[in-house]
């Protein structure tokens, strides 16, 4: 069961937003330089450092590897936009309570944490283009043959609760879905898969993209 979505790259101000580089025009009848348009980006942020808000919870985008490493596309992504820019990326571990009002107070510069577009929060912070659509998706364990889960008109029907995280458009879904009453919501992103595995909770509501991460 899906409903589509984007999730993109939060940003506070305008910063990378008005500063992301954009293909350079063909000029195959230009006269000679400096007469024809500059190629590639032309912003230099002159080696500041850039304040990059992400969990670590969010796997492939953001998650600590088996070695204890931070990594994932956001921090490919975030040095390599810092390389373009002259900037320096510093990655700053953030819990996803409180990190749109972190970011409408200016306590970092850029939030990498897949996240959705939505009216709400556009209203505290700013958006760069969305990178990337997707689905939600419920997750169930693997041997769980219990006919509730057969279809989503038999899972809406039955009484079987759905885990999520605070605060997020799978909580909204899942309370649209089910209703709130079947909710469990937990405050970080791993709980809810940690619960299943349990068996505390009957399933998890899940961005497609991060469930096969």
């Amino acid at each position: 069961m899906k409903k589509l979505g984007l999730i993109a790259l939060v940003i506070a101000g305008i910063l990378l937003a008005s500063c992301a580089p954009a293909p350079a025009p063909e000029c195959p009848e230009c006269p000679p330089a400096p007469e024809c348009p500059p190629v590639g980006p032309t912003t230099d942020l002159g080696g500041r450092e850039v304040r990059m808000a992400t969990e670590n919870l969010y796997p492939p985008f953001n998650f600590i590897d088996d070695a204890g490493e931070a990594v994932g596309w956001d921090y490919d992504v975030g040095r390599r936009i810092c390389e373009i820019l002259n900037c320096e990326a510093v990655f700053v571990e953030t819990p996803w309570e409180g990190l749109f009002e972190a970011m409408s107070a200016g306590e970092n510069d850029v939030a990498f944490d897949g996240i959705t577009i939505t009216l709400a929060r556009s209203m505290k912070i700013d958006y760069s283009d969305p990178y990337v659509e997707y689905g939600q998706v419920i997750m169930v364990q693997e041997d769980d043959d219990r006919p509730a889960l057969a279809d989503e008109e038999s899972f809406v029907a039955s009484d079987l609760n759905i885990g999520t995280q605070i605060g997020t458009t799978n909580e909204i879904t899942a309370m649209k879905l089910v209703g709130e009453d079947r909710i469990v919501s937990f405050d970080t992103y791993d709980l809810p898969f940690v619960a299943l595995e349990a068996g505390d909770v009957d399933s998890v509501i899940i961005d497609e993209v991060a469930a096969i991460g």
